[in-house]
């Protein structure tokens, strides 16, 4: 299943640094997340896009997954050549992530 299916997901960005949070609909498929959802998986999803590093930082006061992609917006805002340069649509690439 897509983990779109499960879970919801929110994107922004500062400089060259998006962060994407993702959050299940139910709080029971948080454990599922935690396995599943590594930052080697989103790191693999966002391949060239990210430049640098991902990291995840769990939240579980939230049931949450914060990653961190390090160089994924190409250079930043005023700096990319991407027709959209922005870390906020960045959300909808993990969705699409097998779970």
């Amino acid at each position: 299943m897509k983990l779109r299916e499960i879970a919801f997901s929110r994107s922004g960005d500062k400089g060259d640094i998006c962060n994407v949070c993702v959050f299940p609909y139910n709080e029971d498929d948080y454990t599922l997340l935690r396995s599943k959802l590594t930052a080697k998986a989103v790191r693999d999803a966002y391949g060239s896009l990210v430049s640098r590093s991902v990291t995840r930082y769990e939240m579980p006061g939230t049931k949450g997954l914060n990653f961190v992609l390090d160089g994924a917006l190409g250079g930043g805002v005023s700096l990319s050549l991407r027709a959209d340069p922005h870390g906020k649509s960045m959300q909808s690439l993990i969705l699409d992530i097998d779970i």
